[in-house]
């Protein structure tokens, strides 16, 4: 049965090969439009991402003579043994 079906698609889908085209008339098409609505689509998923994930960043820095937060906690620990 999928033979039928190839040859059946082969019989209509041949004449529209032999055609000639005319390079002043081609048009991307439906494809052309889907992926590039896609691709759109994407672009604009990852710059929300971006805008969510940069307002979580802090950008205010710490004054220089300040230590780490985590530093204190290591020199308690290297002092007591």
């Amino acid at each position: 049965m999928p033979d039928v079906n190839a040859n059946l698609a082969m019989t209509h889908l041949v004449p529209l090969a032999a055609k000639e085209v005319d390079e002043n008339k081609v048009t991307p098409g439906v494809l052309g439009f889907i992926v590039f609505a896609v691709m759109a689509l994407a672009v604009w998923g990852l710059m929300k991402s971006m805008n969510r994930h940069m307002g979580k960043v802090d950008f205010k820095e710490k004054p220089a003579d300040q230590e780490p937060v985590g530093a204190d906690a290591g020199k308690s620990a290297q002092q007591g043994s």
